[in-house]
Formats: structure tokens, C-alpha cells, sequence
């Protein structure tokens, strides 16, 4: 039957029975262990309530005499090992089963019917507060509990390697064996550098694991020859790290991998691990060293639960990748002289007039009067399509810059620490603002004509106009300032953000598995199209394949996000400056000049700045924030750079709209 909780320590003494079964012995330690704890407020409280377990044990010989036996019992069925070489490592070498584990211990319920270490240690010590009055014990403690629980056998007092120690060799070589076989995937293995390939030190780690174990259990050898079997292995983990820590030159130039992220990031751990291990194994003062043992192993234990903590440390290089993409791309947005300005209206110009075209299809397209899902998808074409002809035409929207351009501007902060880093900075910062300015207005002022001029050809041609007078009515009034068109603009920043990650990870995973080589080379594809115009093929996708993901993947989430959000009865719709200028200008053309004295059509006008400042400043703002933490970016004097963009707003304000002649 399952123990009672106890409330004192005399009650749990009475309740302790070597001869109870699995569940009921592992029941009594989760509670000893409660009752230690206490409030989980004060470590000196908590190392007092050992010390009276301690004094109450020895006070009573026959109760020191059922809980050694209690655990001799608890030792020979439950293997420590588990717990010192595999706790808090993934069971499979996969990022999604990883995963799929944390959420299974977060959610299921564990049984203390086990005899698996790792699970009782996480359910006997499952607190940070455990790590806190663990490492605070007394050296004399941990000897007085030792004494209680097992004292030394004959052959350990002749000399002879105690179970503590076989478990400690046990668990270096059944972690040094998961390091072998981390170090011997191909995956990793291909992308070392051939240095570390050459010097091959995966190969001879079992063997130096092997000279320790011989050194410990043969007490008749000499310390030195174990020190030096130590110091072998340490050298040896060392040779293993570096040579697994190439392979993130590779993810440099060839792209990241998060799956490889992960067994790289486990087999750092691994080896992390067996250091520990060692210095347990040959420390002076075993037990204190036990106990810190302990202590991280529960602060690993709290890792182990966190998903959070999981997705951050192993997608933290493909975001820095991403980034870096998105800078070297958010460069070319950056106007700096008169020339590149002049260059960037032209572009800015030539998208607004091809948006007049996607916002007149749009309306025809709610002619059709479509299901709510097939509304959105072919929204979602016309976007899509409409935004790669403005890449492949060369043309540009502003919308989409900020996303890309704020990647850039976080690389550059690294550069503050240089002599007139700052003023650097700031005049980074003007040209990315008058870039920002430049695109949108040349969207704008173009989209609005464009629409108005297509508007009355349709309506000369069709003898009707382009739209209904109850929907000119009906988009006014859905972009009135008062109504949710802020929300959704800033909703639609966000869309934009995420449409520069699709193309950031798009291009790396482009990179990562060589397409671009393999349709310059493969066999079939060259048969099929020949060989010059693979090569130009190659070359045109690795040039454009970020392109081609964020407008493609933007385009329908403009069309099916609010479809997906009305399914769930929520409300959410897009705002897209452009797309809403030539709604507007559509609305205008059906209502005729009348439009002008209609207050409906001003709030509408007004509104318009709003959604472009927020479609800008909420997409750069979350690029921003991703860039500096995935470049590591800190310890930036915000207050400096502040009081100097103040100063060039005084000195030179015309600066953030025109370049300088």
C-alpha cells in the first residue's frame, strides 16, 4: 500500500521497510526528501533537517539498521548509471523526439514504481531549491551519511576501487561510447575539417577509457600511471571537441543544419559530462564532489523540462544565419547617395503601378464571391504573383524592406566600439530612414493614379464602374482611423517579419543541401536542359530563392491568414499601405468627385500614414530584436546613440528625407 505522508521525522523513521516493494521503498525517499526541503525557502533550515536526520539515525541502531538495508536493497535495483551517464541527454539523436520527450515529461505524470534512476531522481528531487541545500552540505555530513548507508566492504579498505567508483567508470564509458558514435556519423563526419578527419581522435577515446578503468581497478598500480591514464582522456575529450567544433566552420558556408545542431550540441554535452565523471572519480574528497554532482544534475533536470530552453540553444545559429542572410539582402535597400536614392523612387515608382493591377484584380476577385478558404488561397496567388513580378522586374515595395534592412543595421552595431562608430551609426541611420521614406512614397503616389487611371478605363470600356458604389462605401469605411485598421496594420508588420524568416530559412536550406550544385550538375537535369542553361538555372535560383520564399510565402499569408482567423471566429484582417492606397483611389474613382466631400473618404486618408508607419516600424522592430540577439549584439549605449540622432535631427533634419547633394 502506498506510505501515508508523513509529518515528522519520527514518523517517517517508523514508516521506513527495507522489505516493502519497489513503489513503497521509492515513495519513503520522495518523502524523506519533502520533509528535507521544507517550505523550499531556506537552505540552512533544510541542511538542519539533515543534520537531525543524521543525529536520530545514529540515535537509533535499529533504525540505522533499515535503512542500510533499505539501501542495499534500492542500489541493487536501480542503476546509477542511467542517471550519471544519460540524464538529462536525449534518448534519440533527432531535435523532434526530443521534443516529443520534453512534452511527454512535461504533461505525463511519472510513477515511482521504477527502476530507472533518472526518473526517481527527477521525481525525488525535481526543485532548483534541491541543487541550493544539496551543494550546501557539510563535508562531515556527507561522511556521517556515507557511514549510515554503506560503509566501505574489506577489499575497498585494502585499497580496492569502491561501487562508487565502478559506477562512475561505468558511466564514462557508456558515455564516451555515445560520443564515438556521435563522432562517427557521416552527418558530422563529412563536415569536419580534414585536418580533424586526419587526426582521427574519435578513434582511440574507448581505448584511453579503457587505461583508466585498468588504473582504478588495479589498486597495486602507482598514482602517477593513473593520473597520466587521466590526463590521456582528458586530452583526448579535448581533441574530440575541436574536431567536432569544425563542423560549424562548414555551417558557415554551407548552411545550418538544426538537426546537426542538436547532436553536436548533445555531443559537446556528452563530453562535458565525462569531465565531470573524471574529476568525481579522482577527487580527494569524493563526497563533496558527489554532492555538487548531484546539485547540477538537478539544475540539468530543470533544463530537461524546458521546451523553451530547447528550441532557443539549438535555433540560435540558424537564426543567426538567418539574419546574416537578411543583411547581406537588406544592404541593397540601403540608399546612400543621390544616385542609389533617384534609383530607389524609380523602383518604388515601378511596384506602386504594378500594385494598381493586384488591388483591381482583388475587387474581382470578391466579385466571384468565393468560399471563405478559396477567397483567400486565390487572394493569395494574386499577391504572390503580383510580388514576383516586382522582384523580377527589379522593382521594389517598400513594406518589404524593413525586415531585411534591420538585420544590416544590428550587424553594424558591433562597429560602435570603433573611433566614430556613432556617428557611423547615425548616418547608417538617415539612409535607412530616407531609403524607407523614398520606397513608400514612390509606392504611394504612383499605386494612387495608376488605380484611378485603370479605374476609368474599365469604367469607359465597360460603361460601370470598376467597383459598386456599396463597396467604395464599405472600404472606406473598414479603413476609418477610429476603426481596427491601426491593429491590423501592426498585425500585417508582423506577417512581414515573418515572411523574411521563410526566406531567410528557405535560402539556408536551399544552401544546405546544394540544390544550386545539384541542378548545375546532376546528370538528368542536364540532360534535360543542357548544360549552359542548368548552370543559369543554378545561378538564377541561388540568387533569387530568398526572394521567390518571402514574396511567395507573404502573398498567401496576406490572403489565408484572415480566412484561417475567421474559421476560429476571430476577427483579423490584413493592411497593406499600397494595397490600401489603391483601395482607397478604387473607392474614389467609383464615387466620383462627391468622394471629396465625403468625411468617410478623409478618415480613410488619414489612415493611410499609419498603416505604413506601423507595416514599417513593426516588421523592422522584430528583425531587429532577432538579429541583435542572434549576432549578439549588447552592452550598446542606447543613450549615446539617442542624444546623437537628437543632434543630427537639429543640425541636419532634411537629412532623413533627402540625400545630401
Amino acid at each position: 500500500m502506498p506510505l501515508p505522508a508523513p509529518a515528522d521525522l519520527p514518523s517517517l523513521l517508523a514508516a521506513l521497510d527495507p522489505e516493502a516493494g519497489l513503489a513503497v521503498r521509492h515513495l519513503w525517499l520522495i518523502q524523506l526528501l519533502d520533509w528535507v526541503r521544507g517550505g523550499g525557502d531556506s537552505v540552512p533550515a533544510a541542511v538542519g533537517r539533515v543534520q537531525l536526520f543524521l543525529d536520530a539515525v545514529e540515535a537509533r541502531p535499529e533504525a540505522a539498521a533499515r535503512l542500510r538495508a533499505w539501501w542495499t536493497t534500492l542500489v541493487e535495483h536501480v542503476d546509477i548509471t542511467t542517471l550519471l551517464a544519460d540524464f538529462g541527454f536525449a534518448p534519440r539523436t533527432a531535435l523532434v523526439s526530443e521534443m516529443a520527450e520534453r512534452l511527454r515529461t512535461k504533461l505525463l505524470p511519472h510513477s515511482p514504481e521504477t527502476i530507472d534512476a533518472s526518473e526517481l531522481f527527477m521525481l525525488a528531487l525535481p526543485g532548483e531549491f534541491d541543487a541550493q541545500w544539496l551543494a550546501a552540505l557539510e563535508e562531515t555530513q556527507l561522511q556521517r551519511l556515507i557511514a549510515l548507508l554503506a560503509p566501505p566492504p574489506a577489499d575497498e579498505a585494502r585499497g580496492g576501487a569502491s561501487r562508487w567508483q565502478k559506477a562512475l567508470l561505468d558511466a564514462i564509458t557508456y558515455c564516451a561510447g555515445q560520443i564515438l558514435s556521435t563522432g562517427f556519423a557521416p552527418e558530422l563526419r563529412l563536415r569536419m575539417s580534414e585536418a580533424a578527419r586526419d587526426a582521427q581522435p574519435f578513434h582511440a577515446l574507448i581505448r584511453d577509457v579503457e587505461s583508466l578503468r585498468v588504473e582504478v581497478l588495479h589498486a597495486l598500480r602507482t598514482p602517477d600511471r593513473l593520473n597520466e591514464a587521466a590526463q590521456r582522456l582528458r586530452e583526448r575529450l579535448e581533441a574530440c571537441r575541436a574536431a567536432a567544433a569544425t563542423v560549424y566552420t562548414h555551417f558557415e558556408d554551407n548552411g545550418i543544419s538544426v538537426g546537426l545542431v542538436f547532436r553536436l550540441r548533445q555531443l559537446r554535452e556528452r563530453i562535458l559530462r565525462v569531465r565531470e565523471l573524471l574529476d568525481c572519480l579522482l577527487s580527494p574528497t569524493p563526497a563533496a564532489t558527489a554532492a555538487r554532482l548531484m546539485a547540477h544534475l538537478v539544475m540539468v533536470g530543470q533544463d530537461r523540462r524546458s521546451l523553451r530552453a530547447l528550441l532557443a540553444s539549438n535555433s540560435s545559429l540558424l537564426a543567426a544565419k538567418v539574419a546574416e542572410r537578411s543583411a547581406e539582402t537588406g544592404e541593397h535597400y540601403i540608399t546612400r547617395t543621390g544616385a542609389e536614392y533617384r534609383a530607389m523612387v524609380r523602383k518604388a515608382a515601378g511596384g506602386g503601378a504594378l500594385m494598381a493591377f493586384t488591388t483591381l484584380a482583388k475587387f474581382g476577385l470578391y466579385a466571384l464571391a468565393l468560399s471563405a478558404f478559396w477567397g483567400g488561397f486565390w487572394a493569395g496567388v494574386n499577391y504572390a504573383v503580383s510580388f514576383v513580378l516586382i522582384q523580377l522586374l527589379h522593382l521594389t515595395v517598400a513594406t518589404k524592406q524593413p525586415a531585411m534592412t534591420a538585420p544590416a543595421m544590428a550587424a553594424k552595431l558591433k562597429e560602435l566600439g570603433t573611433g566614430g562608430g556613432t556617428e557611423a551609426f547615425v548616418d547608417e541611420i538617415t539612409h535607412l530612414v530616407r531609403s524607407q521614406v523614398a520606397a513608400v512614397l514612390g509606392n504611394v503616389l504612383v499605386v494612387f493614379p495608376a488605380v484611378l487611371a485603370l479605374a476609368a478605363l474599365i469604367a469607359w470600356g465597360t460603361g460601370a464602374p470598376a467597383i459598386s458604389h456599396g463597396q467604395a462605401g464599405h472600404v472606406l469605411e473598414s479603413l476609418h482611423l477610429l476603426g481596427p485598421s491601426v491593429l491590423f496594420a501592426a498585425f500585417t508588420g508582423v506577417l512581414l517579419f515573418a515572411s523574411s524568416i521563410v526566406a531567410g530559412w528557405t535560402e539556408n536550406w536551399f544552401v544546405l543541401h546544394r540544390l544550386d550544385s545539384a541542378i548545375h550538375y546532376n546528370p538528368r537535369i542536364t540532360r534535360w536542359l543542357g548544360a549552359a542553361r542548368a548552370a543559369r538555372w543554378a545561378r538564377f535560383l541561388r540568387e533569387n530563392i530568398s526572394g521567390f520564399a518571402a514574396n511567395i510565402s507573404l502573398g498567401f499569408m496576406l490572403g489565408l491568414v484572415p480566412a484561417f482567423a475567421g474559421f476560429f471566429g476571430l476577427a483579423l484582417d490584413v493592411r497593406h499601405v499600397t494595397l490600401s492606397t489603391g483601395q482607397v483611389a478604387a473607392a474614389m474613382a467609383s464615387l466620383g468627385l462627391p468622394a471629396l466631400h465625403s468625411p468617410a473618404f478623409w478618415w480613410a486618408a488619414a489612415t493611410l500614414p499609419l498603416l505604413g508607419a506601423l507595416n514599417v516600424s513593426v516588421s523592422f522592430y522584430l528583425a531587429f530584436r532577432l538579429a541583435l540577439q542572434a549576432q549578439n549584439v549588447s552592452g550598446v549605449e542606447r543613450s549615446r546613440i539617442y542624444a546623437a540622432v537628437r543632434s543630427r535631427l537639429r543640425s541636419a533634419p532634411l537629412s532623413f528625407f533627402l540625400p545630401r547633394r
